[in-house]
């Protein structure tokens, strides 16, 4: 789930939405949280009750209350189990010795964890020590080096204090700090605020979706690859462009990441990245960026039959003066970069309407991918106006190449 920072929390606490038997099985039952299903124990929820749920591709500390995923390698990943779909963990406050109480004037769960109270809704995941399954994930999603970073470590004295680390835990606190303590050399390298990262909401989390309606949407194809983003601000000699992975500012062709070479770089010279974006600059642009999944021999493990990389843009936004950040609906976004050539993600449907269940959308999301027939991903939807979407990811897909 995305928190509202845009990024993705891997722990929260949750209501049990419903409870259904597994047929043959008579020591576990299937809950479902929003749009996921999860196996548990028989007796251990029942719909209403309080509880922790921590999404698929986590990984747990190594320590009770989570010892029974020793075998697992601690790892929260989707799964087939008693012939059924179970993706995620779901734990009973109990677990970790904490209270839950109703509140009945609020008509809601409150938990006392022994040093705060959660209610529905809160995150956990840093209070828990969950973090991604995949190393390279937590060091690729980690925050990259910033200005405060940077102000931080130049000052490890003052930012030890107590007071500090309160501050620094607050977005306006971290502006304090830097009007007193910052530099204006700590901001190269940092993620510049005005580019927006790229984690989509899944529909799981989604429940408001459902039932659908007669909306129409764009369903583009999701695509297995690393998150892309170029961005252009400016003009002349004082004009600023960036590559960027999904959270780390590539700043030269040279710097190292995760993969053989510097695919980023890659793919902004293969495609004349900056070039194409100042051709569409003038002089009423403040900036533009463009954002899309570099794919194919060893990025993921669906590698597409690839022998090289490819790039496929999903998202193109352009800000002119005085006026707000404008994202181009799918279409639109196409018309522009087809004559540049620059490819866009494929299109599914441009009347997609969304379905009455989670579960019809996320049977939606199988399908052949448009690139090489295999299995795809799953599909991205968004709205006519470019201004909202989510995604739909192949279940198949997961217990294929993420399980």
């Amino acid at each position: 789930m995305l928190n509202k920072d845009g990024q993705r929390e891997l722990a929260y606490i949750v209501t049990i939405d419903e409870i259904r038997p597994i047929p043959n099985y008579d020591r576990v039952e299937h809950a479902r949280v929003g749009g996921w299903w999860v196996i548990v124990k028989k007796d251990q929820f029942k719909a209403g009750d309080p509880a922790i749920y921590i999404e698929v591709d986590s990984r747990v500390p190594e320590k009770e209350p989570f010892m029974f995923l020793e075998k697992k390698h601690f790892k929260v990943k989707t799964q087939k189990m008693c012939k059924v779909l179970s993706q995620g963990l779901l734990m009973h406050p109990n677990d970790f010795e904490w209270k839950a109480f109703y509140n009945e004037k609020a008509y809601k769960w409150d938990i006392w964890d022994n040093t705060s109270h959660l209610k529905v809704g809160d995150f956990v995941t840093e209070k828990l020590g969950i973090i991604y399954a995949e190393d390279s994930d937590n060091k690729r999603k980690a925050p990259s080096a910033d200005k405060y970073k940077k102000m931080a470590q130049r000052r490890p004295n003052i930012f030890r204090k107590p007071w500090a680390r309160w501050m620094m835990k607050r977005n306006w606190g971290k502006k304090v700090m830097f009007f007193f303590f910052g530099k204006k050399k700590d901001k190269k390298g940092g993620w510049p605020v005005w580019i927006k990262k790229t984690d989509e909401e899944r529909c799981q989390n989604m429940p408001w979706l459902f039932p659908g309606g007669d909306e129409e949407f764009t369903a583009t194809e999701k695509i297995d690859g690393t998150s892309t983003t170029f961005a252009i601000k400016g003009r002349g000699r004082k004009q600023e462009f960036y590559v960027c992975s999904r959270n780390v500012v590539q700043d030269t062709p040279e710097r190292k990441n995760f993969y053989d070479g510097n695919v980023y770089w890659e793919m902004a010279e293969k495609y004349n990245i900056k070039e194409n974006l100042n051709s569409l600059m003038d002089s009423n642009t403040e900036y533009i960026i463009l954002q899309g999944e570099t794919y194919g021999a060893g990025i993921q493990k669906r590698d597409y039959a690839m022998k090289d990389h490819d790039f496929a843009a999903f998202n193109l936004i352009v800000k002119l003066k005085n006026q707000e950040p404008v994202r181009y609906d799918t279409v639109a976004m196409e018309k522009v970069l087809t004559p540049l050539g620059i490819p866009s993600v494929p299109i599914v449907d441009t009347a997609f309407k969304i379905p009455t269940t989670c579960d019809k959308l996320l049977k939606i999301a199988e399908g052949k991918s448009a690139i090489d027939g295999g299995m795809r991903e799953g599909i991205v939807i968004r709205s006519k106006d470019g201004q909202r979407s989510f995604k739909a990811v192949s279940n198949p897909f997961l217990l294929k190449y993420h399980s």
